[in-house]
């Protein structure tokens, strides 16, 4: 009776976690890609000024773009390094990127967007 009640707890903890572990397969990859895309947000934000620039110069000439666009090009490149840092500090906790294009070259043609909503993966 004495050694049914001291297995007792570990029988517990192992049927309490067990779903946990379960779903905790591709937690490794996830943290993984966190990590990675927290590094590479860091040190391509800088791509953001040349990129911002060459799209406001399509939609609003080049003029505008050497000005306002070069502006609003280090607001972004702050804004990916920033939300990249972010993402290295806590990439143990998966979440969603922050910012959308995850990474600067995925749809080079479409201005940057920020998701301040945290949502997990």
């Amino acid at each position: 009776m004495k050694q049914l009640f001291k297995s007792l707890p570990v029988l517990l903890v192992l049927f309490f976690f067990a779903p946990y572990v379960a779903m905790a397969e591709s937690y490794p990859t996830k943290i993984g890609e966190k990590l990675a895309n927290g590094i590479v947000n860091v040190v391509t934000g800088v791509a953001e000024i040349p990129k911002t620039v060459m799209i406001t110069s399509r939609a609003k000439g080049s003029a505008y773009a050497a000005t306002a666009g070069f502006m609003t090009g280090i607001v972004h490149m702050m804004g990916r390094t920033l939300f990249g840092t972010v993402d290295l500090v806590t990439f143990m906790i998966p979440t969603r990127p922050l910012v959308n294009p995850d990474y600067i070259w995925y749809n080079f043609n479409r201005e940057t967007s920020y998701d301040l909503t945290w949502q997990l993966r």
